[in-house]
Protein backbone atom coordinates (compact mmCIF):
# COMPACT_ATOMS: atom_id res chain seq x y z
CA UNK A 1 0.00 0.00 0.00
CA UNK A 2 1.64 3.18 -0.79
CA UNK A 3 1.04 5.81 1.84
CA UNK A 4 -2.09 7.55 2.97
CA UNK A 5 -1.04 11.65 3.65
CA UNK A 6 -3.23 14.21 4.80
CA UNK A 7 -3.12 17.64 6.19
CA UNK A 8 -4.60 18.16 9.27
CA UNK A 9 -5.15 20.43 11.91
CA UNK A 10 -5.28 20.34 15.81
CA UNK A 11 -6.24 22.38 18.56
CA UNK A 12 -5.12 22.88 21.90
CA UNK A 13 -6.75 22.57 25.04
CA UNK A 14 -6.10 22.76 28.64
CA UNK A 15 -8.23 21.36 31.11
CA UNK A 16 -8.33 21.35 35.08
CA UNK A 17 -7.87 17.92 36.58
CA UNK A 18 -5.54 14.63 36.08
CA UNK A 19 -5.97 12.96 32.68
CA UNK A 20 -8.18 10.41 34.07
CA UNK A 21 -10.27 13.11 34.56
CA UNK A 22 -11.21 13.68 31.12
CA UNK A 23 -14.41 12.79 30.33
CA UNK A 24 -16.28 15.59 30.60
CA UNK A 25 -14.50 16.52 27.73
CA UNK A 26 -14.60 14.04 25.59
CA UNK A 27 -18.57 13.59 26.15
CA UNK A 28 -18.80 16.66 25.30
CA UNK A 29 -16.83 16.72 22.08
CA UNK A 30 -18.33 13.21 20.94
CA UNK A 31 -21.93 14.87 21.89
CA UNK A 32 -21.09 17.38 19.20
CA UNK A 33 -20.14 14.52 16.83
CA UNK A 34 -16.67 14.88 16.55
CA UNK A 35 -14.59 11.95 14.91
CA UNK A 36 -10.92 11.92 15.64
CA UNK A 37 -7.77 10.93 13.56
CA UNK A 38 -6.35 11.33 16.96
CA UNK A 39 -5.76 12.72 20.35
CA UNK A 40 -2.76 13.33 22.95
CA UNK A 41 -3.16 13.93 26.39
CA UNK A 42 -0.34 15.21 28.62
CA UNK A 43 -0.21 16.43 32.31
CA UNK A 44 1.08 20.28 32.47
CA UNK A 45 1.05 21.01 36.19
CA UNK A 46 0.13 18.55 38.97
CA UNK A 47 -4.17 19.09 38.57
CA UNK A 48 -4.14 20.56 34.26
CA UNK A 49 -4.01 18.29 31.89
CA UNK A 50 -3.56 19.67 28.02
CA UNK A 51 -5.35 17.75 24.98
CA UNK A 52 -4.21 17.86 21.26
CA UNK A 53 -7.23 17.35 19.43
CA UNK A 54 -6.54 16.14 15.88
CA UNK A 55 -10.81 16.46 14.33
CA UNK A 56 -11.81 14.82 10.86
CA UNK A 57 -14.10 17.64 10.87
CA UNK A 58 -12.50 20.97 12.86
CA UNK A 59 -15.49 22.99 12.12
CA UNK A 60 -17.74 20.37 13.98
CA UNK A 61 -14.92 20.63 17.01
CA UNK A 62 -14.93 24.43 17.26
CA UNK A 63 -18.52 24.69 17.04
CA UNK A 64 -19.16 21.96 19.53
CA UNK A 65 -16.65 23.53 21.74
CA UNK A 66 -18.06 27.14 21.22
CA UNK A 67 -21.39 26.06 22.38
CA UNK A 68 -20.11 24.72 25.36
CA UNK A 69 -17.87 27.00 26.47
CA UNK A 70 -14.51 25.80 25.78
CA UNK A 71 -11.68 27.73 24.94
CA UNK A 72 -9.58 26.13 22.08
CA UNK A 73 -6.19 26.71 20.55
CA UNK A 74 -5.61 26.69 17.15
CA UNK A 75 -5.74 25.54 14.34
CA UNK A 76 -2.31 24.30 14.15
CA UNK A 77 -1.30 22.30 10.67
CA UNK A 78 0.19 19.15 10.84
CA UNK A 79 0.50 16.14 8.52
CA UNK A 80 -1.03 12.57 8.92
CA UNK A 81 0.78 9.74 7.66
CA UNK A 82 -0.33 6.30 7.12
CA UNK A 83 1.22 2.90 5.54
CA UNK A 84 2.07 -0.47 6.17
CA UNK A 85 4.85 -1.59 8.57
CA UNK A 86 7.58 -2.23 6.93
CA UNK A 87 11.32 -2.01 8.15
CA UNK A 88 13.05 1.42 7.90
CA UNK A 89 9.49 3.23 6.61
CA UNK A 90 10.05 5.91 9.09
CA UNK A 91 13.67 6.74 8.71
CA UNK A 92 12.80 6.85 4.78
CA UNK A 93 9.93 9.27 5.96
CA UNK A 94 12.50 11.06 7.76
CA UNK A 95 15.52 11.28 5.09
CA UNK A 96 13.30 13.15 2.36
CA UNK A 97 11.89 15.51 4.46
CA UNK A 98 15.44 16.73 5.72
CA UNK A 99 16.71 16.55 2.49
CA UNK A 100 13.53 18.84 1.32
CA UNK A 101 15.12 20.93 4.15
CA UNK A 102 11.37 20.64 5.85
CA UNK A 103 11.93 20.91 9.58
CA UNK A 104 9.59 18.57 12.01
CA UNK A 105 8.75 20.66 15.36
CA UNK A 106 7.29 17.38 16.75
CA UNK A 107 5.96 13.93 16.19
CA UNK A 108 4.04 11.29 17.43
CA UNK A 109 2.95 7.94 16.00
CA UNK A 110 1.81 3.86 16.85
CA UNK A 111 2.98 0.91 15.12
CA UNK A 112 1.42 -2.92 14.71
CA UNK A 113 -1.76 -1.50 14.09
CA UNK A 114 -3.68 -4.13 11.45
CA UNK A 115 0.12 -4.37 10.44
CA UNK A 116 0.31 -0.98 9.20
CA UNK A 117 1.62 2.53 11.34
CA UNK A 118 0.60 6.00 12.02
CA UNK A 119 2.40 9.55 12.47
CA UNK A 120 1.29 12.40 12.84
CA UNK A 121 4.44 15.29 12.23
CA UNK A 122 3.97 18.63 13.89
CA UNK A 123 5.19 21.23 10.81
CA UNK A 124 5.41 24.68 10.52
CA UNK A 125 2.30 26.14 8.26
CA UNK A 126 4.38 27.04 5.13
CA UNK A 127 5.82 23.65 5.32
CA UNK A 128 2.92 21.11 5.06
CA UNK A 129 2.43 21.52 1.68
CA UNK A 130 5.69 21.20 0.57
CA UNK A 131 5.87 17.73 2.89
CA UNK A 132 3.13 16.30 1.24
CA UNK A 133 4.23 16.82 -2.44
CA UNK A 134 7.95 15.56 -1.08
CA UNK A 135 6.12 12.74 0.60
CA UNK A 136 4.40 11.76 -2.46
CA UNK A 137 7.11 10.90 -4.41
Amino acid sequence: MALEILQVEYFNITIEGQITHASELLSTVVGAGVDFHAFKAIPVKPEKTQFTLFAKDSAKLTEGAKSSGLELDGPHPAVLIKGNEEAGALAEIYKKLSQAGIQVDEACGIADINAGYGVLLYLKPEDCLKAMQVLKM
